[in-house]
């Protein structure tokens, strides 16, 4: 948990750009990740 929290205060001082890239860089199509645990997708504005 510790190093969690760690690695979430690093990324938070980021560049969004480089924000943007590690979310495609794992989910290139911006799938609502919350469906793996039961939850209905929010859907596209």
């Amino acid at each position: 948990m510790t190093s969690a929290i760690l690695r979430e205060k690093r990324i938070k001082k980021w560049e969004r750009t480089w924000k943007l890239a590690l979310i495609e860089k794992a989910n290139p199509t911006w799938r609502d990740l919350a469906e793996d645990w039961g939850f209905e997708p929010l859907g596209r504005p």
